[in-house]
């Protein structure tokens, strides 16, 4: 990365940090897409997902995907990495989580385009998977 003078406002990439303790102290990091007049769509997933339960504190777990297409910039992936991380300790039902992800990425990013779908491990015998779209649809 030498040379790029649009990389050194990144402040987690190639730095010792810690894990922030909740997402509203989580920062998520962009940089500029170099390919900004061609549409393609980025992914990225995670398994290892964990978050609390708000009524009995238990935890929960998830597989993450994020697909999103972007416009100007493009999301520093060890920030998301932490940001992720941060819901850890968090009470929240799964649909409110999937939910704030996607809030929180459009606000960073401004995408053309962004998914962000959360599959949930089974409590009761029940897998509960959510979907959440930017720009929505009128349906």
């Amino acid at each position: 990365m030498p040379g790029r003078e649009d990389l050194k406002k990144l402040s987690l990439l190639g730095k010792e940090s810690r894990l922030p303790a909740s997402p509203d102290e989580a920062k998520l990091e962009i940089f500029p897409n170099q390919r900004p007049g061609r549409r393609y769509w980025i992914t990225l997933k995670t398994s290892e997902f964990s978050s609390l339960c708000p009524v009995t504190g238990q935890p929960d777990s998830a597989n993450i995907e994020i697909r999103y297409v972007p416009d100007a910039v493009i999301v520093e992936t060890k920030s998301l990495k932490f940001y992720l991380a941060s819901f850890r300790n968090q009470p929240a039902f799964n649909e409110e989580i999937v939910n704030r992800i996607l809030d929180d990425l459009v606000a960073a990013l401004k995408p053309k385009e962004l998914i962000v779908r959360g599959e949930f491990a089974p409590r009761g015998g029940i897998q509960l998977t959510t979907e959440a779209v930017y720009p929505e649809c009128d349906a």
